[in-house]
């Protein structure tokens, strides 16, 4: 089934379930609260997940689109993981969607320089971690061999460091390279080039403590842990057909369109209001629930007292996420995707056959490209007639192929709240699952899981959520859905 094709989604948010079994609301159906909702119905809670969109998947969704050739398949942003995202890999495999989202059997990153017009790569060996990096670092072009060596002291530098200390999460990632004598060029070129896309801030902007999650994590901590995967089909296709196929199997109860709006409790446990269209207001008992929604939704939801400093939620910001979408006439890009530097272009992914374009008659020559621009608060709300002033040319620049080239279709997706911003000090405003009210939990990529927001850290927090309400329940460690690695 295509992301074109949704099935209804069940409206009556009703118990349903094992009889007798301790009954579970899990209110949102994004990337973390599919898994907390499959983790809890797998223990064999009756489980129920309400979610106020017409769709599951959160920030991971696609959408149809009438374009100049035809109907396309869009994703509303370019996602990608590393092989290091276990518990995103183990979601895929419960989902049946692995084939359909494969990892480079190798990193390979193309980079090319808009200015010198230069291509060089970020690709791995086979050899141990650092050196199978090493190679890579030696040839690349974009750094003389000074900012080469000096990147190798950082590195080294880093791979000391504890991501979980305090201290470096008050630090911004920009001064600690400063102090590790990294010159503009090699924090554009390479730690830029990495952490824009993973931790969506520039360094100077981002907690040194996420930053070093990130390349310890993704560059250090063994040779495959930075091999890129990504999607091949339509998001919708893997984080709403088969996540929603998945949990009904499980036998949960799915509630499209449906908003909780508001918390209690009382001496039964608790109870959540929902507000679900043509149905009305109606109120679900519960004995568990993980909140599964962004931390604005959530402090709104809470009851007082719930968290220590639960105003807190309120000063953990949000970041912008641009992507912008370009249908050629003919392939301007031999690769399937590329990065930049010396141009505001970060990421471009060639979405051709993900989108169905070649399957449309007479375009089987067309490409459909989409670039991905993370830390975008300076254009996320730039009118489409600027953007694409300022993003055509820079195509052109970068890819000769596309001078001359007919534009079908240009148009952009903006993602306004699309991250929590990974500021120095977040770390301590980010919480735990596990809140003060008995039976009340939290997930989201923007808890304390120790990753960025990330799809990773999204179903670490769903995992953790479950763990949590299991062994609040009574549940035996061996029961307890298995944390990623």
């Amino acid at each position: 089934m295509t992301s074109g094709a949704r099935r209804p989604g069940r409206q009556h948010p009703l118990p349903s379930g094992r009889p007798g079994a301790a009954a579970a609301v899990v209110v949102g159906g994004g990337l973390a609260g599919t898994t907390a909702a499959l983790a809890l119905a797998d223990a064999g809670l009756r489980v129920t997940l309400l979610e106020s969109r017409p769709r599951l998947g959160g920030l991971v969704f696609s959408f149809r689109r009438e374009s100049g050739v035809g109907e396309l398949s869009v994703d509303n942003g370019q996602h990608v993981f590393l092989r290091c995202c276990t518990a995103y890999s183990g979601l895929l495999e419960r989902l049946g969607a692995a084939h359909l989202v494969p990892l480079q059997d190798r990193m390979d990153v193309p980079v090319l320089d808009a200015d010198r017009m230069r291509l060089g790569r970020l690709r791995r060996t086979a050899l141990p971690v650092p050196l199978h990096l090493a190679g890579s670092l030696a040839g690349y072009p974009h750094l003389s061999p000074a900012e080469r060596a000096g990147v190798v002291r950082a590195t080294l530098a880093l791979k000391g460091l504890d991501p979980a200390d305090p201290a470096l999460d008050r630090l911004d990632f920009g001064s600690w390279l400063r102090r590790h004598g990294q010159s503009a060029r090699a924090v554009e070129a390479l730690w830029d080039l990495v952490g824009i896309a993973t931790l969506n801030a520039r360094a100077g902007d981002a907690s040194m403590g996420l930053a070093a999650k990130v390349f310890k994590t993704g560059l250090l901590s063994a040779p495959g842990a930075a091999d890129i995967g990504w999607s091949r089909v339509p998001l919708g296709d893997v984080h709403d057909d088969r996540a929603r196929a998945a949990l009904e199997k499980a036998g949960v109860r799915i509630a499209l369109r449906t908003r909780a709006q508001a918390l209690t409790r009382d001496d039964d446990g608790w109870q959540v209001t929902v507000e679900n269209g043509p149905h009305g207001s109606e109120r679900l008992a519960a004995d568990t629930v993980v909140l599964a929604v962004p931390q604005r939704e959530a402090h709104a939801l809470l009851p007082d007292g719930t968290l220590d400093g639960q105003d807190r939620l309120l000063d953990i910001g949000t970041a912008p996420i641009l992507n912008v979408h370009v249908v050629y006439d003919r392939p301007v890009l031999r690769r399937p995707f590329f990065a930049a530097v010396g141009s505001p272009v970060q990421w471009v992914f060639d979405r051709t056959d993900a989108s169905g374009l070649r399957a449309l008659a007479g375009q089987e020559r067309s490409q459909y490209l989409a670039l991905s621009q993370s830390a975008a608060l300076e254009e996320i709300d730039h009118p489409v007639a600027k953007l694409r002033a300022r993003y055509l040319p820079e195509l052109e620049r970068l890819l000769p192929a596309a001078r001359g080239a007919r534009i079908h279709d240009f148009f952009v997706t903006r993602e306004r709240t699309a991250t929590f911003a990974p500021a120095p000090g977040v770390g301590r405003l980010r919480p735990a699952a596990r809140t003060q009210a008995p039976g009340l939990f939290l997930a989201g990529a923007w808890t304390a899981t120790g990753w960025p927001a990330t799809m990773e850290s999204a179903v670490r927090s769903g995992t953790a959520a479950a763990r949590e309400a299991l062994t609040e329940l009574g549940f035996p460690q061996g029961q307890l859905p298995q944390e990623a690695a």
